[in-house]
């Protein structure tokens, strides 16, 4: 490399965003440096691997290269190959086929190997399979493992194992290939085998297994394996963190993380993430608290995902205004994620106007919305009964920004004009779609239909649910739900036998609340043999008496079932899962601490109303998350005002 070279790297090495790379071409091009094969392959590398955003320039600067080596073309395939337009590493290959002067080697098959796996098109990946066998590379230790990970993402574990077999000394990374191939089919028993197998075992085979077992949900091998592995990293503790975070397992994530603390081995981003991610879903406000002071302490506020974590962990554990100083105080550039997770937030819990405000700061501070966060805002209006406001966004996002409809935000739609009660509108609006609308938009409108009680259009909303998802427990009992409020019982029986006839059964109820840092879940009835259901029941009824006496409480018993005495009606809707974890918190949270109830079901009418004279007649405020939103009770009201 001469002097002139080394100083063009140099430049280019500083060159931080397209404009600038842009201005050093044209000095290039200038002094006929941009035609040296050193200068114009580290140029195409900066562009296509270094530089977000500059894949189109590299693109151009291949094209227009007299004379592209395989090491130009090898680069281009590499920035598609990590991109989101993966088709366009293939189209780059085929025209490097045509370009005899460049020949195919390793480096090409296994980015462009690499792009069909992240496609996971099997028809462009034994393509590429032929090419490397014709050029005898299909051994090769690169290409062989990516060939292996390309088969497992397109679920052909037997092609991968095959593919294993006919390479003659595979790696500790060809090892790790294959058990991976065998989790991506779902196949324990076959990535356990393999495992097993292995002749040398490193960090990353351990971590592999961790990984395998935690997103199949196989908790007990993921234990086992954590505790038999020889050394754990960084990547091991967040494995087991997250997986049980995202299977519901709350109590454990936080357990591992504490651990971790306990230890002293300092939690990376992704773990902290993982045990936020646990608080939000939990509505583990303390724990969430705690997870926030230790960010600050150690110096990770500066992580822009690490703030967007706290900013949705506070939203969901019903802290708003928290959520909204995280967010103020984020340092730096707020990313469409950050944004999107604040307004998300205010939807949840039905501030629409806060919503539509932020949106439209956001807007004007350049950062364009997207896909997602137009499903965010529309969830706004909806909570909030916005329906203009929600016809306006919707314009704006297909008119002005060009976005078009999928069917999230198609369902959004229909969820506004149902909430508020035009439900011959949201029919309408469905029949309308330009894409067919599936089992959720048509559940959407059935739900609505139950709230309003439609029973003309539940009936032909149903039918097409029958066509679409006849075994879907969830639409029976909806549908029954109807036919109990309008008096038509024979009906209900008759949905109810379907349901006993398809061995349908109702999800059931469960409740999560947070004392001393402990999570506690409930879930309907009663159980003589559990001390906590006890302690929660004997203050239910306490509670229950109470507001009888003192709110004037009349039990909504309108959709439990008619052949029940009236006795028996009312202590069926006692024992929802809200009203004993509420009562639980009555028992054990200090007086004037703020009750905080995680449900997984929407809030029926009776708890609903159980937890406005609650807060009337205790004075005490209730915040429950239901599936759909936030329900604020204080002073015998709720945010949500009723609409819900």
């Amino acid at each position: 490399m001469n002097s002139a070279e080394q100083f063009c790297v140099l430049l280019l090495n500083n060159c931080r965003t397209l404009r600038s790379l842009q201005q050093f071409h044209a000095r290039a091009a200038v002094t006929g440096l941009d035609s040296d094969p050193l200068v114009a392959g580290k140029l195409l590398l900066h562009c296509a691997v270094h530089l977000s955003g500059a894949l189109d320039y590299a693109r151009r600067l291949l094209l227009h290269n007299p004379c592209p080596d395989t090491f130009m073309y090898n680069t281009l395939i590499r920035g598609f190959s990590d991109s989101a337009s993966p088709q366009n590493s293939v189209s780059t290959f085929s025209l490097m086929l045509e370009n005899l002067d460049s020949p195919i080697d390793s480096f090409s098959l296994a980015f462009t190997l690499k792009s069909a796996a992240n496609m996971r098109c099997l028809r462009t990946g034994t393509q590429l399979h032929s090419q490397s066998l014709t050029r005898g590379l299909h051994t090769h230790l690169f290409v062989g493992t990516t060939l292996i990970s390309m088969y497992a993402e397109c679920g052909c574990v037997e092609f991968a194992q095959n593919m294993f077999d006919e390479i003659p000394e595979p790696n500790i990374v060809t090892w790790n290939a294959l058990v991976t191939a065998f989790f991506r089919c779902v196949d324990v028993k076959g990535a356990e085998r393999v495992f097993n197998l292995m002749p040398a075992k490193n960090l990353a085979s351990y971590n592999l297994m961790l990984a395998g077992y935690t997103k199949l949900g196989e908790f007990e091998f993921a234990r086992k394996v954590f505790d038999e592995m020889p050394i754990r990293d960084e990547v091991s503790w967040s494995t087991m963190i997250v997986g049980f975070a995202q299977h519901g397992y709350f109590n454990e994530a936080f357990e591992y993380f504490r651990e971790l603390h306990k230890l002293g081995i300092t939690p990376n981003e992704v773990s902290l993430t993982g045990a936020l991610s646990a608080c939000a879903q939990a509505g583990a406000l303390e724990f969430a608290k705690i997870l926030h002071g230790y960010i600050e302490k150690v110096g990770f506020v500066w992580m822009i995902p690490v703030n967007n974590a706290l900013t949705d962990t506070y939203s969901k554990c019903g802290s708003i205004d928290m959520a909204l100083l995280v967010f103020q105080r984020m340092p730096g550039e707020k990313s469409i994620v950050s944004w999107t997770s604040i307004i998300a937030g205010l939807a949840i819990q039905g501030y629409g106007e806060e919503a539509l405000s932020l949106f439209h700061e956001m807007e004007y501070s350049g950062i364009k919305p997207d896909g997602i966060l137009f499903v965010t805002i529309l969830y706004s209006c909806s909570h909030s009964g916005l329906v203009e406001k929600g016809d306006e966004i919707f314009d704006r996002m297909t008119k002005f920004y060009g976005i078009t409809p999928e069917i999230e935000h198609y369902g959004c739609m229909v969820d506004l004009y149902g909430r508020a009660g035009q439900l011959a509108k949201a029919y309408d609006f469905v029949t309308k779609m330009t894409i067919s609308p599936n089992v959720v938009i048509w559940r959407t409108l059935l739900g609505a239909c139950s709230f309003h009680g439609d029973l003309q259009l539940a009936e032909r909303v149903k039918r097409k649910l029958s066509e679409l998802d006849p075994k879907n427990s969830g639409d029976h009992v909806l549908l029954s739900n109807i036919y109990a409020f309008a008096g038509k019982w024979k009906d209900v029986a008759t949905v109810r036998r379907s349901m006993a006839e398809l061995k349908l059964v109702k999800t059931p109820g469960w409740s999560m609340i947070e004392v001393d840092k402990v999570m506690y879940t409930f879930v309907a009835g009663f159980k003589e043999d559990d001390a906590v259901i006890k302690e929660a029941y004997e203050k239910l009824k306490e509670v229950m008496l109470r507001i009888r006496i003192e709110g004037g409480y009349v039990p909504e018993v309108v959709n439990v079932l008619h052949d029940i005495e009236d006795e028996e009606k009312e202590g069926s809707v006692m024992v929802h899962s809200e009203k004993l974890a509420v009562a639980f918190g009555m028992g054990r949270l200090t007086k004037g601490k703020i009750v905080r109830v995680v449900k997984n079901l929407r809030v029926c009418k009776d708890c609903h109303n159980v937890m406005k004279l609650i807060s009337e007649v205790y004075g005490l405020e209730i915040v429950l998350r239901d599936r759909s939103r936030f329900h604020s009770f204080k002073n015998g009201s709720c945010s949500c005002r009723d609409y819900w």
